[in-house]
């Protein structure tokens, strides 16, 4: 009697542990199927991407051969836009958008990278969330704001203030007097810059004084117990540790500084041609599209505009190229 007991309780047993590996096995099934979609719907998603911006390639080129096939590399050396007579030429534009940038760039850098070393190494800590919440509220300001504010308050304090001080002053020194000439418009070419150097302040602010918390607190503890200033310990500790994060952030407001459009519409003059001094009025890639594109009309006036586009594409291309490699030499000399 015992004997057929304990062989009962074996076959229970034994269903039990069948049972369980069924369960198991339907189980891990539900799981690859699960991971299997996944994968897919990542791949897809990661695949639209691609598709998308080939497809945004391709309809540029596809747009501007007309123009380049009618103006050939002439299109990128000659500053003459003429509707009238069909006449077009891209340097103009490419100019002003590569001089706006890089004037915001210079002007946006330092001061976000000193509001960010402020905030994470010098605020006091009751201030520092509503001063970095005030910088982050700049970014969602639409830029057709920061355009209507620079025409209507920006524009008259520079022609008044700004403008005749930089004339007066660099009137007699050889090179800065060369790019501080003309008359006092307001508008022009520093204007837009000083619009864009706002518009990007917050990108750059927000990115660097988060990879500037990220330094840990004992290199900074170490660095002050050996007798170092902030200055130093900012120098040699918090920058070189952060470095790749800060030209992140920089390449990330470059970015949008080379595509704004409304913003530097409003205030850069929209005149096509090259001067220079920075207080006469130019354009950009992007206002002259703005400007333009509902009133083109034929075939090579509206394919001028669509090559205009395929060049700032390609001109944003590269320089995040450049920069994603200089970021890749970067991490490749600390590791």
């Amino acid at each position: 009697m015992g004997t057929k007991k304990v062989a009962d309780f074996a076959i229970d047993t034994g269903a039990l542990d069948s049972t369980e590996a069924l369960d198991r096995r339907a189980t891990l099934r539900r799981f690859k199927v699960l991971d299997t979609v996944f994968r897919l719907l990542t791949m897809t998603a990661a695949s639209a991407v691609l598709v998308l911006l080939g497809g945004v390639i391709a309809s540029l080129v596809i747009g501007s051969l007309p123009a380049f096939r009618a103006f050939g590399l002439d299109f990128l050396t000659t500053q003459s836009w003429n509707p009238v007579t069909e006449k077009f030429g891209a340097l103009a534009p490419i100019y002003g958008t590569v001089v706006t940038s890089a004037l915001a760039m210079l002007l946006a850098v330092p001061v976000g990278l000193g509001i960010a070393i402020f905030l994470t190494e010098l605020c006091p800590y009751p201030l520092r969330r509503p001063i970095g919440i005030a910088i982050e509220l700049l970014a969602g300001i639409p830029s057709i704001i920061y355009g209507i504010w620079g025409l209507f308050v920006l524009a008259p304090l520079i022609q008044q203030y700004v403008q005749p001080g930089l004339i007066g002053t660099f009137s007699n020194v050889p090179v800065l007097s060369t790019l501080f000439a003309g008359p006092p418009y307001g508008i022009g070419v520093l204007t837009a810059s000083f619009i864009l150097a706002i518009m990007v302040l917050p990108f750059i602010t927000s990115i660097s004084r988060d990879v500037f918390d990220t330094v840990p607190s004992v290199l900074k503890e170490a660095a002050y117990g050996v007798g170092c200033t902030t200055w130093e310990v900012v120098r040699s500790v918090v920058i070189p540790y952060t470095r790749v994060g800060v030209i992140g952030g920089v390449m990330l407001g470059l970015g949008r500084a080379l595509g704004e459009t409304m913003a530097v519409t409003f205030v850069i003059g929209n005149a096509h041609k090259i001067s220079a001094s920075l207080l006469a009025p130019g354009t950009t890639i992007s206002a002259t599209i703005a400007n333009e594109f509902t009133e083109a009309v034929g075939d090579i006036y509206t394919s001028s505009l669509i090559a205009l586009g395929l060049i700032l594409f390609g001109i944003t291309f590269v320089i995040l190229a450049l920069a994603r490699y200089m970021l890749m030499r970067l991490e490749q000399k600390a590791a």
